[in-house]
């Protein structure tokens, strides 16, 4: 199966940063699309950033100049950077990958969060962000 984790997740104070991981086992990020997700308190899951397999990127416009999203290939491990953090940023934290290939691997070993209703092929368990003021 495929197991997308999470890691890197905390409390800091308004203005700090955090990196958050996610490295994936069973199957190579190279073969896929990769999106950060949150889900903050009340509010509905929404694309944070994502990464493509060319190298594009996407961020949210609450977090543009302020997150950056990154890749490394040798690690199968996608990275979310946020620095300037506000307390707006607290939540859940989930990566989630979209295959691009033809080539046919394992389940997802967690379920996709049920607010998270993107058409993504793996999700990770999510890891939690909590900016204090």
């Amino acid at each position: 199966e495929v197991r997308l984790e999470e890691s890197g997740g905390g409390s800091v104070q308004a203005g700090g940063s955090i990196r958050l991981s996610c490295t994936a086992s069973g199957f190579p990020f190279t073969e896929s699309d990769v999106g950060w997700y949150r889900q903050a308190p009340g509010n509905e899951c929404e694309t944070v950033s994502t990464i493509s397999r060319d190298g594009s990127t996407y961020y949210t416009d609450s977090v543009k100049g302020r997150f950056t999203i990154s890749q490394d290939n040798a690690k199968n491990t996608v990275y979310l950077q946020m620095n300037s953090l506000k307390p707006e940023d607290t939540g859940e934290y989930y990566c989630a990958a979209d295959l691009r290939s033809p080539r046919t691997y394992g389940g997802s070993w967690y379920t996709p969060p049920p607010a998270c209703r993107y058409p993504m092929d793996y999700w990770g368990k999510g890891t939690l962000v909590t900016i204090s003021s």
